[in-house]
């Protein structure tokens, strides 16, 4: 390697890398993929949030439900939960996961602004997250009624979200299932 050439090579790696951290800024978040699709919800035996006994995976089965990450640390999940309000009060069968969080500071929060759920998983130390590959709160999962997660949603769901996204998508599970 020449001498002038030895002189660009920083800029040269500088450019590369500078190209690569650009295309990261375009990505949507919202679109990162998981690899639990058209896989069964992860097993877990975890406390009920606010209530005695373990939850497990085949509670959940039997329906389509969306699966709602949500933790009272997190600013997003403030945002989006009176719109979850909603679609608990149309009879959207929604189930919680408490995301690395205090249960007295989540049933606070359950008991202040409504609770939206059936029920809650605790998920005090973050590992039915890990499992499912959580980036952070909030994260929405549906899951068709044999319990295998058919979509994930990172963000915030809202009515936008909703009408053109997980709605659709639930219709069709509810039809294929013959739920109502």
């Amino acid at each position: 390697m020449g001498p002038r050439l030895k002189l660009f090579l920083p800029l040269i790696l500088f450019a590369m890398m500078a190209i690569t951290l650009f295309r990261g800024l375009s990505l949507d978040p919202s679109e990162m993929p998981s690899a639990l699709i058209d896989r069964p919800f992860p097993a877990f035996n975890l406390p009920r949030l606010g209530g005695p006994g373990l939850l497990s995976q085949a509670d959940l089965e039997g329906q389509v439900s969306l699966l709602n990450v949500w933790a009272t640390w997190c600013v997003a999940c403030r945002v989006e939960h009176p719109y979850l309000k909603q679609l608990a009060q149309r009879g959207i069968p929604l189930f919680g996961i408490n995301y690395k969080d205090n249960d007295a500071d989540a049933q606070r929060w359950l008991d202040e602004l409504g609770d939206p759920y059936r029920f809650n998983i605790a998920d005090h130390e973050g590992t039915l997250g890990l499992d499912l590959g959580v980036y952070g709160a909030p994260e929405t999962y549906l899951v068709d009624a044999t319990g295998v997660i058919q979509y994930r949603h990172v963000g915030v769901v809202d009515e936008k979200v909703w009408k053109t996204v997980l709605e659709p998508l639930y219709q069709s599970l509810t039809v294929e299932s013959g739920a109502q």
